[in-house]
């Protein structure tokens, strides 16, 4: 499955950035085989509004099928649903020990936001 996770890092020994919205870059990874790219989103840094929308709108252009996130707000969350994207979340970890819970059906899955709207 085509995941992606807001990332602290550039590879897999990273950890999960526990911004979804105003992280730096994604990683777009596939959950079998390991490999993966960095997708950037920096323009959402420092946006005044409308990063988790935005970065919602990032995901469902990369072609993930998941998201791995330790908070995301209301705003994106209905991206995503309305984008078809299931949300999981983890906690601020490694990316790989992220991955393997994932692999072992040890992630919840979101239903909705766990966080008010411009979280930092």
């Amino acid at each position: 499955m085509k995941l992606i996770i807001p990332i602290n890092g550039e590879n897999l020994d990273g950890q999960v950035n526990p911004s979804f919205g105003r992280t730096k870059q994604f990683m777009l990874v596939d959950s079998d085989s390991r490999e993966f790219e960095i997708i950037p989103n920096e323009q959402n840094m420092t946006a005044a509004q409308g990063a988790g929308i935005q970065a919602a709108q990032t995901v469902i252009k990369s072609g993930a099928e998941a998201v791995i996130t330790t908070h995301l707000g209301p705003k994106a969350s209905r991206v995503l649903s309305e984008g078809g994207i299931k949300v999981f979340t983890a906690k601020a970890m490694p990316i790989m020990e992220a991955l393997d819970l994932f692999s072992k059906n040890e992630l919840e899955e979101m239903n909705g936001a766990n966080v008010e709207g411009h979280w930092v």
